[in-house]
């Protein structure tokens, strides 16, 4: 099946669980915390994995399911393709009421990202990108940033990714940083060219990146773990260490300044 195929179906089942979504907005969903300090979890996050997991699957019964919000089953290892799920990404932020959450939507065909969608329903943001076709917002095409000096550039990351024991020689670069509760935003906005980079330097889920990350990468831009290996998906054990995207030309600066 042709990654166009799973874009049309992507964006398609993102837009229905997106309503979902917005019913619990704002409306005090159930909130319960998950074990091991994983943070919050509400039933909107449920009832959306509910519905991606029913639908996305009798669409591509051969594929594999990865979704923070369903217990993993390493069955998905043995399939060449797999979905990659956050039925919402930011739940801190839905549950404070902030409209910046999103839902991420990928697919990994033997471990690559080739289709992905993010999908802000509140603000009715539609990123796309499907392998070797370019990437879009709304269906118009999205280019990353051009710039070329590290200096000054726009970085979304937390205050610790800045903590000078993170650089070499504890020079923090000097950059202007802003914060985005959802990593798969942050990554789309990466694409979009609103921010010159986005580091994320702790172990970092896959269903957090890895639509991003093919929207990044088909924007004209960079996406790697922090020491500037590419990031492979559907692994045993589903975590990268670390991610960082920019536009292409800083890439490469902002790794050889990591600690």
């Amino acid at each position: 099946m042709l990654a166009h195929d799973d874009l049309t179906l992507l964006m398609s089942a993102a837009r229905e669980a997106g309503a979902i979504a917005k019913h619990f907005f704002e409306r005090a969903p159930e909130i319960w915390e998950k074990p091991d300090g994983q943070g919050p979890v509400t039933e909107a996050d449920i009832a959306v994995d509910r519905m991606l997991r029913r639908d996305l699957r009798d669409a591509r019964t051969g594929y594999g399911w990865l979704s923070e919000e369903t217990e993993d089953d390493l069955d998905r290892l043995k399939a060449d393709q797999v979905f990659i799920v956050d039925p919402i990404d930011g739940t801190r932020a839905f549950i404070e009421g902030s409209p910046t959450w999103a839902l991420s939507l990928a697919v990994a065909t033997k471990g690559v990202i080739t289709a992905a969608a993010i999908y802000l329903p509140m603000s009715d943001k539609m990123y796309g990108a499907r392998q070797g076709g370019g990437a879009t917002l709304n269906g118009d095409p999205i280019t990353a940033s051009p710039r070329t000096d590290l200096v000054d550039a726009t970085v979304l990351a937390a205050k610790p990714t800045l903590d000078p024991w993170r650089w070499k020689d504890a020079q923090v670069p000097q950059v202007k940083r802003n914060f985005r509760s959802s990593l798969a935003y942050r990554m789309a906005l990466i694409g979009q060219g609103r921010f010159d980079a986005m580091l994320t330097l702790r172990q970092t889920w896959e269903w957090d990146i890895a639509a991003g990350t093919l929207i990044v990468e088909e924007a004209g831009g960079r996406a790697s773990d922090k020491t500037g290996a590419p990031l492979r998906f559907n692994n045993e054990h589903p975590q990268l260490p670390g991610v960082v995207a920019s536009g292409c030309h800083i890439h490469s600066t902002l790794i050889d300044r990591l600690a």
